[in-house]
């Protein structure tokens, strides 16, 4: 799908769930990753993730589509858009919109890698585990306030 069919899709989606016509652009943006779809405040358009459409397929973005048409239409009409204003979430339920997108399986595969270094506190001995590599020096204890340690954990091996 390019991105003319993804506007008359859009267009088509909000005469037939709103009631009212999309005048900006729909796009699509291959950089949104954790993200369905965008609404641009200043200009009014709406970006949608490519990778949502291919995993997911078109219910699932069809929903993206009027969770960000629910943004583009409330804001239009100098309502509520932000998510936690209740004109948004009304509007959002009686449309049929998604309040969330689905994780990527490569976002979810990178969610369950194991933990690979741990920080011990040299003065109460509490443990913090992460996935990343960080600068110990640069952080402290959250409960004592003390130095912390890097340690590299072997979990890899085995």
């Amino acid at each position: 799908m390019d991105n003319d069919s993804l506007q008359r899709w859009v267009e088509e989606v909000s005469l037939a769930s709103f009631g009212r016509p999309f005048l900006h652009r729909a796009t699509f943006n291959g950089r949104l990753k954790a993200t369905g779809g965008r609404y641009f405040t200043r200009s009014h358009d709406i970006e949608i993730s490519p990778h949502q459409l291919a995993v997911f397929g078109e219910d699932e973005t069809e929903k993206i589509i009027k969770h960000e048409l629910c943004h583009y239409h409330l804001h239009l009409l100098g309502r509520g858009y932000r998510h936690r204003d209740a004109d948004f979430k009304t509007l959002l339920a009686q449309v049929g919109g998604s309040r969330y997108c689905g994780t990527l399986p490569e976002r979810l595969a990178r969610k369950q890698q194991p933990y690979r270094y741990k920080l011990l506190c040299l003065a109460c001995g509490t443990e913090y585990l992460r996935k990343r590599k960080i600068d110990p020096a640069r952080y402290a204890c959250g409960k004592c306030r003390g130095k912390l340690k890097l340690i590299m954990l072997d979990r890899d091996k085995g």
